[in-house]
C-alpha cells in the first residue's frame, strides 16, 4: 500500500493524549503502521550510562499509530488523502478537502 503519510510531512493528532498537538514526521515505519513526530508522544526512559552518552532520565518521542494521524495541508487544516495518477503514469497524493497535489 502506497504510504500517505510520509517523512518530512506536517500533521496533527487525532486521538489521546496529545491531541490536537501538530509536528513534523521524522520516521515512518510502515510495517508497524506508526510514526515518529517531532515534539509529540513524549515519554521518560532511564538511560543507563556509557562511554558515549550520558545517563539519566531523557525524554524521547514513542511511535503513534499512523490511524491517529491527519496530513495538514497549506491551509492549516487536517485533511484526509487520496491519490491520482498522472497521464505520464507518474501517482501522486492529493489533498481530498482541496483537491490540491501534495507532491509532485
Amino acid at each position: 500500500m502506497a504510504a500517505k503519510i510520509r517523512k518530512g510531512d506536517k500533521v496533527i493528532v487525532l486521538s489521546g493524549r496529545d491531541k490536537g498537538r501538530t509536528g513534523e514526521v521524522f520516521e515512518v515505519r510502515p510495517s508497524e503502521h506508526r510514526a515518529l513526530v517531532r515534539g509529540v508522544n513524549m515519554v521518560k526512559r532511564h538511560q543507563k550510562q556509557t562511554q558515549a552518552q550520558e545517563g539519566g532520565i531523557i525524554s524521547r518521542e514513542s511511535p503513534i499509530h499512523l490511524s491517529n494521524l491527519a496530513y495538514v495541508g497549506k491551509d492549516g487544516k487536517p485533511t484526509r488523502i487520496g491519490f491520482k495518477i498522472h497521464a505520464d503514469g507518474k501517482k501522486v497524493r492529493v489533498a481530498r478537502s482541496t483537491g490540491a497535489e501534495i507532491d509532485g
